[in-house]
């Protein structure tokens, strides 16, 4: 019984150091992306998904990104506060707003150095369908013990969550 707890223990250490190798990763990238853009990676997300469909609404922008449309409207309007987004009248429907570029939101995609979203959703991506179910079904079970788990972040951008704290 005590090799059975030892192996468990150790793969419990291994698939920590996994986490960490996970969260190191992503933490180095969302730097590189400020500091190469000047702005944190989810409003460089924003950007990056109005590029690829100009005129987006931010209720569609929101479903993108997996966050709450408060939070959509929040990134949005920093981005059109600093010059770097556009909102505008749709011409088919007066009602609906849709995002535009500026040419300093294009500027500001230029310098970007990989996905704005990050490279965990492109790791994702990239998994076989079997593998990526696999590991929802694993990580769900993970989350039920997970004491203190705050279902809030699930909606919120990973490049927010990973931004250092004011002690660093």
């Amino acid at each position: 019984m005590k090799n059975l707890e030892a192996a468990s223990g150790q793969t419990a250490l291994e698939v920590l150091q996994q986490f960490r190798l996970i969260y190191g990763s992503m933490r180095r990238h969302f730097r590189q992306v400020e500091e190469r853009c000047g702005m944190p990676g989810s409003q460089m997300w924003v950007l990056q998904e109005v590029q690829r469909s100009p005129d987006l609404g931010i209720g569609e922008l929101a479903a993108r990104m997996g966050i709450h449309q408060s939070t959509c409207s929040i990134l949005v309007d920093k981005l059109v506060a600093i010059g770097c987004l556009e909102k505008r009248k749709q011409q088919r429907d007066q009602r609906r707003v849709g995002l535009g570029l500026t040419d300093a939101g294009r500027q500001a995609l230029a310098a970007l150095p990989g996905p704005a979203e990050g490279i965990l959703p492109e790791a994702l991506a990239a998994l076989p369908d079997v593998v990526l179910k696999t590991l929802h079904i694993n990580l769900e079970e993970l989350l039920r013990h997970l004491p203190g788990r705050e279902d809030k972040y699930a909606s919120m951008p990973l490049a927010d969550m990973l931004q250092p704290s004011q002690g660093e």
